[in-house]
This record gives structure tokens, C-alpha cells and sequence, in this order.
């Protein structure tokens, strides 16, 4: 188990665990994963971590569809910083606990400010990461939303 799905089963949240064979040479894990579990790309979501204002360490956490590229004119203005860039993978994996390719937005060793792309409200269920690679966790949006205090906003332009 990982802390992602140790945290929506101590909240009894309702949620389905997939799993599938990552091939270390996939060039998307996000796009490999929906693939591999035959899901729709616009249901099947990547975490990632940017940095507030060019203080590496100020993080915060974008949650797109992994067809979708983040913007980060509005992952700043959602965070209500001045610019983002994206986080430096060490420092990302040290804040959360978790690999690159396997961040999940839930169960994170430090809470972060988490922004949730719109399009997941109008999904009944979306994947995202449980913490590993090839380790899918499905779950409603509106209850990744409230296990990470996130919000929900435009983060993408396409």
C-alpha cells in the first residue's frame, strides 16, 4: 500500500486501485497509463509540481488531464504568485515522498496548496497517480478535492 491509498481508505473514500506493467522506457507515463488501463486520456490525470515566485522550495501542485500541457501563466495566477516554473524533479520527490512518474496528489510527506484542472468536475471518476508507476488510483474529483484542499481551476489552455 502506499500513502495515497492508506489516506483514501482511512477516509472512507470510495475508490478503485488499477495496476499495470510500466515499461521504464515509456516517453508519457501519464499517456501510458491511460492507454494500458483503456481509459479515456481526458479521465486519466498527472501531478505536478511547480514553483512559486523562483523560490524553489515554494511549491504548489497542478492536477491535469495527461493529454494537456500546464500553463504556467494560470498555474501562477491560480496560486496567486507573480510566475511559476516548473519544480525541480529532486526537490519534487523529496517534498512529496513519492518518484517522478509515480507523484500522487494524495498522501504527500508536506501539504501543499493543490489546483485541480475544471474539466474534472464534470467527470464521475478521474485517475491519478496512488504513488508509484504503473499504480493508478480512481476516485470521485470531488473527493481528490477534498483530501488534498484543492480547488478547482483553469490550468491549461488547450
Amino acid at each position: 500500500m502506499t500513502p495515497a491509498i492508506n489516506l483514501a481508505k482511512k477516509k472512507k473514500i470510495v475508490h478503485t486501485v488499477h495496476q499495470y506493467e510500466h515499461d521504464p522506457n515509456a516517453e508519457s507515463y501519464g499517456e501510458e497509463a491511460a492507454e494500458l488501463l483503456g481509459q479515456d486520456p481526458k479521465t486519466v490525470f498527472k501531478t505536478l509540481l511547480f514553483c512559486l515566485n523562483g523560490e524553489e522550495k515554494h511549491l504548489a501542485v497542478a492536477v491535469i488531464p495527461v493529454d494537456h500541457r500546464l500553463n504556467l501563466k494560470l498555474a501562477a495566477k491560480a496560486a496567486k504568485a507573480k510566475k511559476a516554473e516548473m519544480a525541480n524533479p529532486t526537490i519534487a520527490e523529496k517534498t512529496t515522498a513519492y518518484v517522478v512518474g509515480g507523484i500522487s496528489p494524495l498522501g504527500q510527506k508536506k501539504s501543499l496548496p493543490t489546483f485541480i484542472h475544471e474539466s474534472a468536475k464534470a467527470l464521475d471518476t478521474m485517475c491519478v497517480s496512488a504513488g508509484k508507476r504503473g499504480l493508478e488510483i480512481e476516485l470521485a474529483p470531488a473527493d481528490l478535492a477534498k483530501l488534498t484542499r484543492g480547488e478547482f481551476v483553469n490550468l491549461c489552455l488547450d
